[in-house]
């Protein structure tokens, strides 16, 4: 299978030549993560997981891309992912039958932050927003001790998120970034994530970026647990205007 290329946009924080002035980012970033899914069937849960050094060789396609855009103490956010991703894990399934997983999955997060707080050397902003979610899922057992079948998960849902993010001066050239937020609120429902970068300024306009991700989703669809967590090294190279 082929190796998707991945576009993305990191949370990171604009700069602004007037304070008043709308000022704008985009990044271009590279995500290898481990990912786990997992759905509760009448016979047991079904769960695959794909380990950080396969992610490229079983990835099918990905597109990732955010946009963040700031006046004064405002900002909005927004990340769309999407991934195809197809493997199978060995012995894992119930009755110790191989497990296929293949799915393609969709995130977007939208976010309006307020700056709280903002000295020489850190930088404070609260977010609140939503999450939406889709997925196209199919685990499916070959036959072992077990007789094969597929379970297929088909949903999306949206959810509520609060979240904050935090930037810190180090020097001249180096500052480090990090975003966490948590939403769902429910039994039902929950999704959080943790971002953090530490950011390199070559210039005013391009920053090297490099750092870790990990999110997180836990759904009930028609009284079965689902779960997706994606976690992982992130590099990439962001652009303001």
């Amino acid at each position: 299978m082929g190796a998707g290329i991945v576009l993305a946009g990191v949370f990171g924080t604009t700069a602004s030549a007037q304070q008043n002035d709308w000022s704008y980012e985009a990044t271009l970033y590279l995500f290898m993560p481990e990912t786990e899914t997992s759905v509760e069937t009448p016979a047991g849960t079904l769960d695959g997981t794909l380990s950080f050094s396969d992610a490229l060789d079983n990835l099918d396609f990905a597109f990732m891309g955010a946009f963040a855009a700031s006046n004064g103490r405002w900002s909005l956010l927004a990340d769309y992912n999407y991934t195809d991703l197809s493997f199978s894990n060995s012995g894992s399934g119930p009755a110790a039958a191989d497990l296929d997983t293949s799915f393609t999955t969709q995130f977007l997060s939208g976010y309006v932050a307020y700056r709280v707080y903002e000295d020489p050397t850190v930088q404070l902003d609260i977010a609140g927003g939503f999450r939406w979610f889709s997925t196209e899922t199919d685990f499916t057992l070959t036959p072992g001790s077990a007789p094969g079948r597929t379970t297929s998960v088909d949903d999306s849902w949206t959810d509520p998120v609060i979240g904050v993010r935090a930037r810190f001066v180090l020097s001249e050239k180096w500052t480090a970034t990090g975003f966490v937020d948590y939403g769902g609120f429910s039994n039902d429902s929950e999704t959080w994530q943790v971002f953090l970068t530490a950011d390199y300024a070559i210039n005013d306009r391009w920053v090297i970026r490099g750092g870790y991700r990990y999110i997180d989703f836990d759904h009930e669809i028609d009284g079965n647990d689902f779960k997706f967590s994606q976690s992982g090294p992130v590099i990439g190279a962001t652009y303001r205007f």
